[in-house]
């Protein structure tokens, strides 16, 4: 990663020349339909002005792999040509966990050829059947005129076909919500879960608090989950219809899991922990369009960058300003996005073309960068925001979570609760394998490096009973009498056969993001790596006695109170006041369980061995 992503952590970024977005390019997928192609297409602001004249003359050609289907038509097929159409789009909804793209009218080189209004109608009637027989809804995304010198119009049709909901096997999607303090996450947040509107005065937000001082102060402190869900029509589901969380779940094909965090530079730590440990799939970065980029949005932006999580900007409280003051504070998110730290390529959103067109291209680049303007109190481009989230497809496709799934059971630890009647409670991510209740694990390491026995009693899932939990899918996990004071954030829960590897000594290569004035042996610094946040001495610096800001190094680092559970190629960032940094974990210095030997958990009705 470029060393001068540290502008954005500290310092003030130096303005560079700016000039027109430069356009969108399919990348293996699903292209845009109605993107441009060609030097003849003129760009403004990274976005097509539309009109007949700029639909490319291509897609890029099908791919074997991946939910994006090409047909040219499907009128009145055989029953053997239908079963074989069927299975198809099972193998489609696979590779999309899900999720698939149909594109009508369009040959498997991707040439446009289109189809008429009554060969369009019957291609839709097919369509819409074969996803009955597989158990799924269609959606038109869009329908595009193809230019030709024929005189009936010819069309092409983008569809998407998701599954209906069977046993929580919804698409589960997580988004970490930053910006700086009073740009409106929250709130922003409450008005897309609880479907109302904000009345200007915050009362949107107050449902998201969990304590007195937050509703007291307007001012998030904690990590907070809210979800919004999408049913197989593409539907929104949230409180609006849906009393409990659980029928939220049980309504919803897609699920969408905001991640809220805090805005103001106090609760820095908290953010960072929310960004490292809940492995968020993407990134919204809420910019308040009356105060532009100010406080911590610049150093946000750097840590999404940093631990290379996607992200889209969201421009909130335009009703407060006047359409100049808007445009110049897109203006200033374009020339920070554009400047070599970032080199990324902003995408305003003003339809809902735009945001199908943004949605696929995002998950396609890393360097497609989403921005919406938009209003929680008027609902202005709300909907737009709505679209994007609803079409965003997952990151991973389905045969790497199978591999994910086929591996040891390892789940972090992220937080821990005591529940009347249930007992000791954990909530985290499942990171590999599967978990099922009433399967045996071990959770450490604890202050002296030991490994402790316990029972997975039962899992909740957005606040629902679950049976089994898959790699990736976050919940919580109640541990029955298994005593509290044994456990603390970081830990996790793996599988006996695992004999994981534990370690107070490591080395990373890192890059110094900033730092006012040398990096020494003895400085110290609190360093994440996933869920672990723990103080550590830097102990050797490879090959130099001192670093800059911007210079890289291989440096060891001890922990100073107790091993962690770490994995060679782990990202991790550390920070001690403005000093801040980035690298992988390259070497462990390893206790391994042997040495320390695996204890079993005292608790009530538990025995020793």
């Amino acid at each position: 990663m470029d060393s001068r992503v540290s502008e954005l952590f500290g310092g003030c970024c130096r303005p560079v020349g700016c000039g027109a977005g430069g356009g969108l390019r399919g990348r293996g997928g699903a292209a845009p339909v109605g993107g441009s192609s060609g030097s003849k297409a003129k760009k403004k602001n990274g976005r097509s002005r539309g009109g007949k004249a700029n639909n490319p003359p291509y897609l890029p050609p099908e791919a074997e792999d991946g939910n994006i289907e090409y047909k040219l038509k499907l009128v009145n097929p055989s029953q053997y040509r239908f079963e074989h159409l069927v299975t198809q789009m099972k193998w489609r909804l696979q590779e999309g966990r899900g999720e698939a793209v149909y594109q009508i009218g369009v040959e498997d080189n991707g040439l446009l050829v289109g189809l008429s209004e009554e060969e369009m109608r019957a291609s839709l009637k097919t369509l819409r059947r074969m996803a009955e027989k597989v158990g799924a809804d269609i959606t038109v995304l869009r329908e595009r005129e193809v230019d030709y010198d024929s005189d009936v119009p010819r069309k092409i049709t983008e569809v998407l076909v998701r599954k209906v909901p069977d046993n929580q096997q919804f698409l589960d999607l997580r988004v970490a919500v930053l910006g700086n303090v009073d740009s409106g996450k929250s709130t922003l947040l409450g008005v897309l879960t609880q479907g109302e509107l904000d009345n200007g005065r915050g009362r949107a937000r107050l449902n998201l608090f969990r304590h007195l001082h937050e509703i007291q102060s307007g001012r998030t402190s904690s990590i907070s989950f809210e979800i919004l869900g999408f049913n197989s029509k593409g539907e929104v589901v949230n409180y609006s219809d849906s009393r409990t969380a659980e029928e939220i779940c049980e309504s919803s094909s897609k699920m969408i899991t905001f991640i809220d965090l805090a805005g103001h530079h106090k609760y820095l730590k908290t953010t960072i922990f929310g960004l490292t440990s809940y492995c968020p799939d993407f990134a919204m970065l809420v910019v308040s369009a009356n105060t532009g980029i100010a406080g911590t949005t610049r150093e946000h932006l750097g840590l999404a960058m940093a631990l290379k999580v996607p992200f889209f900007i969201v421009i909130s409280k335009v009703d407060l300003c006047s359409k100049a003051t808007v445009e110049r504070t897109v203006k200033q998110l374009e020339r920070i996005l554009k400047q070599p730290g970032c080199n990324k390529l902003p995408l305003l959103v003003n339809s809902d073309d735009d945001a199908v067109t943004a949605a696929q291209q995002f998950a396609q680049s890393p360097n497609i960068t989403p921005i919406f303007t938009l209003s929680s109190v008027s609902g202005e481009n709300l909907d737009l925001l709505k679209v994007f989230l609803n079409v965003l497809p997952p990151l991973t496709n389905s045969k790497e979570q199978e591999e994910l799934m086929q591996q040891l059971t390892e789940f972090q630890v992220d937080e821990i609760y005591t529940v009347p009647e249930v007992g000791t409670v954990v909530g985290g991510t499942l990171s590999s394998g599967i978990c099922r209740e009433g399967e045996n694990l071990v959770v450490g390491p604890t202050d002296d490096g030991k490994f402790l026995r316990l029972k997975v009693c039962s899992i909740q899932r957005n606040r629902s009973a679950c049976r089994v939990l898959r790699a990736g899918q976050a919940a919580t996990l109640a541990l029955g009498p298994f005593d509290r004071a044994l456990l603390r954030k970081g830990m996790v829960m793996v599988s006996p056969e695992m004999n994981p590897t534990i370690c107070s000594v490591f080395e990373a290569e890192i890059v110094l993001l900033f730092h006012a004035t040398t990096f020494r042996k003895g400085f110290q610094v609190t360093v994440h790596v996933g869920n672990v946040r723990q103080t550590a001495i830097v102990e050797k610096i490879h090959g130099k006695d001192k670093l800059r800001t911007g210079e890289k190094a291989v440096v060891r680092f001890r922990f100073i109170k107790h091993p962690e559970y770490l994995k060679i190629g782990a990202k991790l960032l550390f920070r001690e006041g403005v000093t801040k940094g980035i690298g992988h974990v390259t070497d462990l210095q390893a206790i391994t369980t042997k040495e320390n030997g695996l204890e079993e958990s005292l608790g009530p009705g538990q025995l020793s061995f």
